[in-house]
């Protein structure tokens, strides 16, 4: 399996750091591309820089680097996952601005009818960002939020954290145990 992984900048880049991680555990390829802001996200919410982020990966690409085989339909990936997402790579995904490889990774995605996982984590939500969430989620796209459940009562940030993660997994058909299902 090959999963691209973008990092944007909004909040919550440990979701994608954590993301990383347990691909990595489970050596599936990863290509991973990370924005300006997810960078300065990542080392300031995370305290990652970039070349320990870049090893947490198979592949880095550089995000302006639209020659990358990740902006082509003819190199094949089984999915990407945007996390965290921030309201302008939503927004720039939802109306096909492709101006940097993230983005233009996604149209990719999208326009090769393979599955994109978007994870914003914003609050509150203004009209706007719904309507392009909605835009997306009616071309296909899984908008999956960063709002984790409680009813298996998590006892730290790693456990909140591992039900994001599991519910991009499980959009993925990735088996794992990183959370306790209903009814375990």
């Amino acid at each position: 399996m090959k999963v691209v992984v973008g990092i944007s900048g909004g909040s919550g880049a440990i979701y994608g750091v954590a993301l990383l991680k347990v691909l990595q555990e489970l050596n599936i390829e990863t290509h991973l591309v990370v924005s300006t802001m997810g960078e300065y996200v990542t080392e300031h919410e995370c305290g990652i820089k970039l070349e320990e982020l870049k090893g947490l990966a198979t592949y880095f690409h550089e995000n302006k680097d639209l020659a990358a085989p990740i902006s082509s339909g003819s190199f094949k990936t089984d999915a990407m996952v945007i996390i965290p997402s921030s309201m302008k790579t939503i927004a720039s995904v939802a109306n096909g601005i492709s101006d940097n490889l993230l983005t233009r990774a996604a149209d990719v995605i999208i326009k090769e009818n393979r599955k994109l996982i978007m994870v914003p984590r914003e609050t509150p939500l203004s009209v706007i960002h719904l309507e392009n969430m909605l835009k997306l989620a009616k071309m296909g796209v899984t908008v999956l939020p960063a709002s984790p459940g409680f009813y298996n009562h998590p006892e730290n940030l790693g456990d909140i954290v591992s039900i994001i993660v599991g519910k991009v997994l499980d959009q993925l058909h990735i088996e794992h145990n990183l959370f306790k299902r209903w009814g375990e």
